[in-house]
């Protein structure tokens, strides 16, 4: 985020995100979408956060990506399958079915995790708020995006606590699951906890008050932000008109 790129506003990246999903979307066959995750890996070089989104995009979407090639190609049973051994088969139409939905996962999820990892919520919240989005709408939005991050978080303080008193939390699947029914407690609590403080937060900002907030945070559009959504809009109105002509 302290990148050029990182610090444009929120609506340019997000355009460009849109555009990419429309494009990947209605675009046929898979070679372009396919073409999205290099071309999103080099602008996440240049937005700083390279290992970052391919950290996060092995440890999500690879996983999805290898089980639908695995149950397309060698589970599901197509006109042309051929039996290898058991339950397993080889379908070249399983293949075909396979590349054109993984395509579209892998283009569609490596823009929006790009544009998740360089634009803070802080800014989605302002510019939400700027656009004149309700404030009661842009808090469900921020609580929901920063749901998983700070449960996750909060898991992980449980985790080591309970490490500390010297129960098992690494081993076979057995120690795991064992593990984790006591951990549902503290978690849920401090959940309902965490809920509770940031009730008595908003209450103090006067969140439910009708009067003109203000802002000390401030968050303007650059010359570069017009320029990406001009060429957004207009890539997208020269693809329909394409795609209608022919």
């Amino acid at each position: 985020m302290d990148s050029r790129i990182g610090k444009l506003y929120p609506s340019s990246k997000f355009a460009f995100v849109i555009l990419i999903i429309l494009l990947s979307m209605f675009t046929p066959g898979y070679m372009f979408q396919y073409m999205v995750l290099p071309f999103m890996l080099l602008i996440s070089i240049g937005s700083r956060t390279a290992t970052k989104f391919l950290a996060t995009f092995v440890k999500s979407i690879v996983i999805v990506v290898l089980f639908i090639f695995i149950i397309q190609v060698f589970i599901v049973v197509n006109d042309d399958s051929q039996k290898i051994w058991g339950i397993i088969h080889f379908s070249q139409i399983g293949l075909t079915t396979s590349l054109n939905m993984t395509a579209k996962i892998i283009a569609i999820s490596s823009s929006v995790i790009w544009f998740f990892q360089v634009t803070s919520v802080k800014d989605i919240i302002y510019a939400l708020e700027k656009s004149g989005v309700s404030q009661k709408v842009t808090f469900v939005i921020a609580s929901t995006i920063q749901l998983i991050p700070q449960m996750m978080s909060l898991s992980k303080t449980i985790t080591d606590a309970q490490r500390s008193r010297g129960i098992e939390t690494e081993g076979s699947m057995f120690v795991r699951m064992k593990a984790f029914v006591p951990m549902i407690g503290p978690l849920v609590l401090s959940s309902i906890q965490q809920i509770e403080e940031r009730v008595l937060t908003l209450e103090s900002r006067a969140f439910s008050s009708g009067a003109k907030k203000t802002s000390i945070y401030e968050l303007k559009k650059q010359k570069a932000d017009y320029l990406i959504i001009t060429f957004c809009a207009v890539i997208l109105i020269s693809y329909i008109v394409w795609r209608i002509l022919s």
